[in-house]
């Protein structure tokens, strides 16, 4: 379906492990689009000081809720809208903590696109994406449940985000070299959690970002010299863009997926109250 100015309506989950930047990097997108006001802005920006939390204020606008806020994690799926030039988004951001993974998939049932985010520094990675053992205790990362709950769910087209590239732990500093190591990792996770080998080489693009500072969100970094784009098939089709950016994905990669809209309806349920009597 379209809007009144014609633009197609697409849904966007953002999926990843806990403190992969997910809320924050939502935060940074709309409000570089020029979807949060500056007085909402600095509003923001002041309770998250209040809270001891100064560089949670993007997240904030994503996490309105008091525990939210206060734990620092998503608990709820929450949703905003933005524009692009072709399209209608409505913005998902599902929560990585693995004790509210039902309400992650709650929001990806929704969704034609997502982003999945990973850290880009090391210990935060290696948590993202551990195997888990039940014997030992080792939780298991959510990067791979949610690649395996994506892919589950029906979501085709996926963006890769490697997220944190400011960060001065482990020498990432936006080097070439930690993100091609956890390119080529997150790749090989995509593989064994059930996406197709050609649709990973050619379909999805993985992007190194800094989401807090809008690095790489709406136009190529200067930041990361090195990284020149890539080349991306259209998925579903034979065509090809150039990705350098989260932007181009979501407004040139993107395409509309396939909407039965002359079969019975069909709606996801997110959950079913049976306190209320008569």
């Amino acid at each position: 379906m379209s809007d009144k100015d014609g633009k197609q309506h697409v849904s966007i989950v953002v999926a990843g492990h806990v403190d992969a930047g997910k809320s924050s990097l939502t935060g940074r997108l709309l409000y570089d689009m020029g979807g949060i006001d500056e007085r909402v802005m600095e509003k923001l920006k002041k309770k998250a000081e209040e809270n001891g939390k100064p560089s949670f204020a993007f997240a904030y606008y994503m996490d309105n809720q008091k525990a939210e806020q206060e734990r620092g994690i998503t608990i709820a799926c929450n949703t905003k809208e933005f524009y692009t030039n072709r399209y209608h988004y409505t913005i998902i951001d599902a929560p990585g903590h693995r004790d509210f993974i039902k309400n992650m998939i709650t929001g990806s049932s929704q969704a034609d696109v997502a982003l999945l985010l990973c850290p880009a520094d090391g210990s935060s990675f290696i948590a993202s994406i551990a195997k888990g053992d039940h014997k030992t205790g080792e939780v298991p990362g959510q990067t791979r449940n949610h690649a395996r709950l994506l892919n589950l769910l029906g979501i085709r087209q996926l963006i890769v985000g490697v997220n944190k590239m400011d960060s001065t732990v482990d020498n990432v500093q936006y080097g070439e070299k930690r993100y091609v190591e956890i390119s080529t990792e997150v790749k090989r996770i995509l593989l064994q959690e059930g996406w197709k080998k050609d649709q990973i080489e050619k379909e999805i693009p993985v992007i190194p970002m800094a989401g807090f500072h809008g690095e790489n969100i709406l136009k190529i970094s200067e930041k990361m010299p090195w990284w020149k784009g890539v080349d991306i098939q259209i998925p579903g089709g034979s065509d090809k863009v150039k990705v350098s950016c989260l932007l181009d994905a979501l407004n040139d990669m993107v395409s509309l997926p396939p909407r039965n809209t002359e079969g019975a309806f069909r709606g996801p349920v997110g959950k079913v109250i049976t306190s209320i009597k008569g």
